[in-house]
């Protein structure tokens, strides 16, 4: 806005002799310029002929910059919306910050199984939105979340390892739309890490862990692990965690715990589990 100001003003002087009076000071041009793409008016000379259709370009250059200013703020204020609304329902089910197997043992505890589908559909939804919302608009990734801890890259770490767990144990009903979830945040986080150029380590998880982490799933009434089902849940592992981590560095936020501290769960419902 400010340069646009300066080039009209720049207009201005350089027409001064069309306007009555004429603009003595290059100080005043700058004034008539800014009062023009304000559209205040407060300028105290007329324009005649061509410094007419400069006062009218002003004008309209002004009011193309604050549409698209007060456009963009509510893009940006939507596009968040919408990505802390999926961080909400995640952290809300499973701890903050999340992990997958917390919300698969939350929905068990709480008899709703059958409602998994609808969160591997709902996740590569969010992906979808995130990537197409942040790649547009980059400044949107270092927006923090509200009312939570954990930023987006913990919750799409958490769908992630959601995602890769389903598919290493047997259950053939969300089979299908874990993978598809796992591909969608899979290129969310590739894209979003070359677009920031960060760099990603390739470190090791420990296999105990993922071990644990499918013996909790089957006890809590999931199917058991398929055959070579550790070693396809630490190849999907190895393949999105060390992106996902390094964009929780960049931005100082704390990555998805694969294995949390139960948190979201009672003491009833974690006996019902063991």
């Amino acid at each position: 806005m400010l340069l646009l100001i300066f080039g009209f003003g720049l207009m201005v002087a350089a027409l001064s002799g069309w306007y009555r009076p004429a603009v003595p000071t290059f100080s005043q041009s700058v004034f008539v310029a800014g009062s023009s793409l304000v559209t205040v008016g407060l300028s105290e000379t007329d324009a005649t002929g061509p410094a007419r259709w400069v006062n009218i370009a002003a004008g309209f250059c002004g009011l193309s910059v604050m549409t698209m200013a007060v456009t963009y703020l509510l893009q940006v204020q939507t596009s968040i919306g919408r990505r802390d609304s999926g961080i909400l329902k995640i952290t809300t089910a499973s701890g903050d910050p999340p992990s997958a197997i917390a919300l698969l043992e939350r929905y068990a505890s709480l008899g709703c199984k059958d409602e998994l589908e609808q969160v591997l559909v709902k996740g590569r939804d969010w992906c979808a939105e995130v990537l197409q919302s942040h790649a547009s608009h980059p400044l949107l990734i270092y927006f923090r979340s509200l009312e939570t801890r954990a930023g987006w890259p913990a919750t799409l770490a958490a769908l992630l390892d959601l995602a890769a767990v389903i598919e290493a144990i047997d259950e053939p009903k969300l089979r299908g739309k874990a993978i598809l979830l796992r591909e969608e945040g899979t290129n969310l986080a590739d894209e979003l890490s070359k677009l920031l150029r960060l760099d990603i380590d390739r470190p090791t998880t420990d296999r105990e862990v993922l071990q644990q982490i499918l013996e909790r799933a089957a006890r809590a009434g999931y199917g058991t692990p398929k055959p070579h089902g550790l070693e396809r849940l630490a190849s999907l592992r190895k393949r999105y965690a060390p992106t996902v981590e390094a964009l929780s560095r960049h931005l100082g936020s704390p990555p998805a715990p694969l294995l949390p501290n139960d948190r979201g769960l009672s003491r009833e419902e974690l006996a019902q589990l063991t």
